[in-house]
């Protein structure tokens, strides 16, 4: 109910922003763009994005324990079997996309391997199969694409003034701040969305993995080398997709992450350990 809270109100800011700038037509074009950006995420994001990151699919044959990892994971979960990546990356992430779990990939990075034992792997891979399962990666996709559209325009909005209204002052005013407030609420919900999902991802991938503590040290330990070094080639449009944010601390971005505290998430793995082994159910 949150998360259609928050799409209802991303969808309702894009539409306001139209009719600011465009009048009753700009509010209408807008709607049928927001429409139109929806179904173009529906069936092209998984391949947008792997292409971006030049992930390359792997198989049985030539990465059999990640494979194998992923396909008992999978038949855990009561899931389709997803394509499986490889990201040849020194910092440690992991994403999934697809428009549903039929059509989905999971993409992890070269470093992965090397900073995490096979524990943490399968809690990480828990994780983003909770997205897929739960349709995480289309619903984050869509809010991101919103957000974008709606900076965009209002950044645009500036040069054009705000449509059919009086070009005085005080419409001056309020198209300043129409280019201030439209992207930045734009970004709080869009922020909003990814870390509910975080935390719901979070929790159910301690529950398919049987172990949250190892999800928690796999945090801890992407976290320790993600804040110290940005991702190559990561972007504001697919941060969110990430486990953790690809944003180092010192970067800017980093200030508007789609990620909760992984202090904060960490301690909701801990606890729920400590709750699924007094239930005799934890690793």
């Amino acid at each position: 109910m949150r998360t259609a809270f928050l799409m209802t109100a991303l969808t309702v800011l894009l539409v306001l922003v139209g009719d600011y700038f465009g009048g009753a037509r700009g509010m209408m074009m807008m709607l049928i763009i927001s429409l139109a950006m929806n179904l173009f995420s529906y069936w092209n994001s998984d391949k947008l994005v792997l292409a971006q990151y030049n992930a390359k699919q792997v198989d049985e044959k030539s990465a059999p324990a990640l494979y194998k990892m992923v396909q008992r994971l999978a038949e855990r979960g009561n899931l389709p079997m997803p394509k499986v990546y490889i990201i040849d990356s020194p910092v440690p992430n992991a994403f999934a996309t697809g428009r549903n779990p039929e059509h989905a990939a999971v993409a992890v990075t070269t470093a992965l391997a090397n900073a995490l034992d096979k524990d943490e792997i399968e809690g990480v891979l828990a994780h983003e199969l909770s997205h897929v399962k739960h349709g995480d990666i289309l619903i984050g996709t869509i809010a991101a694409s919103m957000a974008g559209i709606i900076t965009t325009l209002s950044h645009w909005g500036m040069f054009f003034g705000g449509g059919d209204r009086d070009r005085n002052s005080s419409s001056a005013i309020v198209g300043l701040a129409m280019m201030i407030l439209a992207p930045l609420a734009a970004g709080i919900i869009q922020m909003a969305v990814s870390r509910s999902r975080e935390y719901i991802a979070d929790k159910s991938g301690g529950e398919l993995s049987g172990n949250p503590d190892a999800l928690a040290d796999a945090l801890l330990k992407i976290e320790s080398y993600a804040k110290n070094r940005t991702m190559p080639g990561a972007t504001e449009n697919t941060a969110h997709m990430f486990i953790i944010c690809p944003f180092s601390a010192k970067d800017m971005q980093q200030l508007f992450s789609t990620h909760p505290s992984t202090a904060d998430r960490v301690a909701r793995l801990r606890a729920q350990a400590k709750a699924m082994r007094s239930s005799g159910g934890a690793k």
